[in-house]
């Protein structure tokens, strides 16, 4: 026996073997709310911590994307060498994003998905869509590194004031810890220094 599908040209056989595609629903939770989980934490605390933390990751998001094009565009003597650093440095910050994003919802509340949305919220500039020198590439990556880690430093202040001690680790030992370690890295590919003197 099959039934029909309203508004579809698509017929919907009984046993459950068909898809039900074109699905649409409403929204069951805005984004920067939360909702009420037992995690000993205020709703006014969470909320403020999903707000600090949704930036991070949309800044994280970016960064990464920088990565990844930057590790595709490399040129020059050093070609292999920052294209694997950048290649390990994006896989590193996919690892953040997940996390940043798994405690957005250990919070209840909503982490910021769309790439759209993401480049509503980012504070890290665009660059321009085509080819920069590689001196370039690596001044942007820095400074997206520490607009994140600027932000990073007052949000994890903030939620430890706040008694999120689960947010303020997350700030502090993965994202701080990182983002720096990574700076250190590309930056030293700027220092003009010969390997041997004559």
């Amino acid at each position: 026996m099959s039934e029909s599908r309203t508004g579809s040209s698509a017929t919907q056989t009984s046993d459950g073997s068909q898809p039900w595609l074109h699905q649409q629903g409403r929204v069951i939770q805005e984004f920067g709310t939360v909702k009420q989980f037992p995690v000993a934490l205020t709703a006014d605390t969470r909320l403020y911590s999903c707000e600090r933390l949704n930036h991070v990751l949309a800044n994280s998001r970016i960064l990464h994307d920088l990565y990844k094009k930057y590790h595709w565009l490399m040129r020059g003597a050093t070609f292999y060498q920052l294209h694997l650093l950048l290649d390990k440095h994006a896989g590193e910050q996919l690892e953040l994003i997940d996390s940043i994003a798994e405690r957005i919802q250990t919070l209840g509340g909503v982490a910021v998905g769309d790439p759209r949305h993401v480049a509503e919220i980012t504070t890290i500039p665009r660059p321009p869509d085509g080819v920069e020198e590689v001196p370039a590439m690596l001044s942007r990556l820095l400074e997206a590194h520490e607009l994140i880690l600027i932000d990073c430093h007052d949000a994890a202040a903030r939620t430890q004031k706040l008694g999120d001690d689960g947010t303020n680790d997350l700030l502090v030992s993965d994202v701080l810890r990182t983002n720096e370690l990574e700076s250190w890295f590309v930056a030293e590919h700027l220092v003009d220094t010969p390997l041997v003197r004559v």
